[in-house]
């Protein structure tokens, strides 16, 4: 029960990181973060990554973060020990949320490095830079608690499931995107 436990806790502490990109694709737009400079010929960035969606990211991440300790407090469960509503856990949920978003940032600069455009489909980079952001930035900022609930001990099963999920459901969730026409590409 202990295995199945850190899987259901991994999962639930990374939902911060999940769900800052597609806030950010709803509700952003407006000034490019790269304010439109060039480099090397080509944009830096390019007009998808935004001011606003860089704040709406993290903030939905964040909010998220705090609902789920408000869930987890009442119930009492082991739940309660990942984010038990303390200011000790808020560093971890700001640098999931703006760890997943730098991520994607750092994807969207490499596909522009190799010449490709906004929407071009890169499999792995495409699924996972906001992961590798996330992970790397909460390790950063709360070692001891991203050890606790992805990197330590039994918690390696529960990343390793949250890691296998994350590409069949960015590919679902860019999908469903695309069927409402919130994206350009399906992908």
């Amino acid at each position: 029960m202990s295995l199945l436990w850190s899987v259901v806790e991994a999962i639930w502490f990374f939902l911060p990181a999940m769900l800052p990109n597609t806030s950010a694709a709803i509700f952003g737009g407006g000034p490019a973060l790269d304010f439109g400079t060039m480099w090397k010929g080509r944009r830096v960035l390019g007009d998808g990554k935004t001011w606003k969606g860089l704040a709406v990211g993290i903030a939905s991440g964040v909010l998220l973060g705090y609902l789920e300790g408000v869930v987890a407090l009442p119930a009492g469960a082991p739940l309660t020990r990942v984010y038990p509503l303390s200011l000790s856990i808020l560093p971890a949920i700001l640098a999931l949320s703006a760890g997943s978003m730098l991520g994607d940032i750092a994807g969207a600069f490499v596909k522009r490095r190799r010449g490709l455009e906004r929407g071009a489909s890169v499999p792995i980079l495409d699924q996972y830079d906001f992961a590798a952001g996330a992970l790397l930035l909460v390790y950063l900022a709360s070692p001891a608690v991203a050890v606790r609930f992805l990197f330590g001990g039994e918690a390696l099963a529960g990343l390793a499931v949250v890691l296998l999920v994350i590409y069949p459901l960015h590919r679902l969730i860019n999908y469903i995107g695309y069927r409402k026409g919130l994206k350009s590409v399906p992908w």
